[in-house]
């Protein structure tokens, strides 16, 4: 399920920031209304300005009461002016929220996107090291009219089966094609690049003593120059960062699928061709799920708010991890609008998120409220399954 995961990580990552524009939206709203009621410095009658700012205060306590139900504010027995404006707060908080949906919305699918080019990237950047190290060498060679130059061992970069695998792979080099990896603007940073950090690393230095290299030293130089330097040194994360607006968010997503595809590549064989993690078997199946997970939650987040303050009656639920409320209720929104996902595939991927992007005690806390929940939901029919393997509904 690696794939769905990063789907799943991307669109918590948005609705988490959604969350947060929405406290943005909510102050913006209440400044709003603030305003409404400041004294009127062209009018020449005298302000009363402990009368407006008591009707400021009682406008905020009606949106506040409203923001949710227009109705319990169209019905309130109150002046006309505080009920206008209260309704123009309101207004302005739900269209406020529903651009920054449709912005995220349309931001993150065009960063899960854009991430097969930025796995990509880093591996290029390992076989223009070693492609530098070749033509190195052959300098060196001709210079000394092609006497010996150093050991064999010197070469063990530019020979790297696992990068010459990739090379002469169809499927991977298509994929650079597709997602026009090119490196030419940074020819010079690759060679400064190389003698700064490459060369004197310990990885690389540890790799020259080897005379005849397995590929399973190979893969082990090649995946350690890629997660101790290449994902480690600022001058080159900059470089990477410079490439994506969302290169914090992506970074270890990114790690990740980079390092798969050197495993794959050592592992290969003619039936596979290189076959890359793609962010998705079936981009337009998956990039359908992606959406929808982050539309329903948010559809579904006054309806999810109340089941788990049912579930947290010792809790005060504005008190729980801002990022535990989230995964939550993408769980409890994802048990219950997609039925050929299986329950506890659902409750194992958001327990995986909440290691690493909530606290040290998530863990425990979603997987034990998840679990009473889904129990819960599916005796009730709110959960219903279908699909080969679903008939018992986990």
């Amino acid at each position: 399920m690696l794939n769905r995961r990063i789907l799943r990580v991307k669109a918590f990552q948005n609705l988490y920031a959604y969350e947060q524009c929405k406290g943005s939206n909510f102050n913006l709203a209440k400044d709003f209304i603030r305003e409404s009621f400041l004294p009127d410095l062209n009018s020449m009658e005298v302000q009363d300005k402990a009368a407006l700012n008591r009707d400021a205060d009682a406008t905020i306590q009606l949106f506040e009461r409203g923001v949710d139900s227009k109705d319990l504010i169209k019905d309130a027995e109150t002046n006309p002016k505080i009920k206008k404006v209260a309704l123009e707060a309101i207004q302005q908080f739900h269209n406020a929220n529903k651009k920054d949906q449709e912005f995220l919305l349309k931001n993150m699918v065009v960063s899960a996107e854009r991430i097969p080019q930025l796995y990509i990237l880093p591996i290029e950047l390992l076989q223009a090291f070693a492609q530098h190290v070749s033509n190195e060498f052959e300098k060196k060679k001709k210079f000394q009219g092609g006497g010996a130059v150093g050991f064999s061992s010197d070469l063990n970069l530019a020979n790297n089966q696992v990068l010459k695998n990739l090379r002469e792979s169809n499927a991977y080099q298509a994929a650079v094609a597709i997602n026009n990896v090119d490196l030419e603007e940074i020819e010079l940073e690759i060679k400064e690049w190389f003698r700064d950090y490459i060369k004197p690393s310990e990885t690389y230095q540890e790799y020259l003593k080897i005379t005849d290299p397995t590929i399973e030293d190979d893969l082990n130089a090649a995946d350690e120059l890629l997660k101790k330097i290449l994902f480690k040194n600022d001058v080159i994360l900059n470089y990477f960062s410079e490439k994506d607006l969302n290169w914090t968010e992506n970074k270890s997503v990114v790690r990740s699928l980079a390092s798969k595809v050197l495993k794959n590549a050592a592992n290969l064989n003619e039936e596979s061709d290189g076959q890359l993690p793609e962010i998705a078997m079936n981009w337009d199946e998956d990039k359908e799920f992606f959406q929808n997970i982050f539309n329903f939650t948010i559809e579904s987040n006054k309806e999810n708010k109340a089941l788990i303050s049912q579930k947290t009656k010792n809790w005060d639920i504005d008190r729980l991890a801002f990022t535990d409320k989230i995964i939550i209720s993408m769980a409890i929104t994802e048990m219950q609008r997609f039925p050929s996902i299986p329950v506890k595939v659902s409750i194992n991927e958001y327990i995986d998120i909440s290691k690493t992007y909530s606290t040290p005690k998530s863990k425990q806390f979603v997987n034990g409220l998840l679990d009473v929940m889904a129990k819960e939901l599916t005796d009730s029919g709110k959960i219903r399954k279908s699909g080969r393997g679903l008939l018992d509904n986990k």
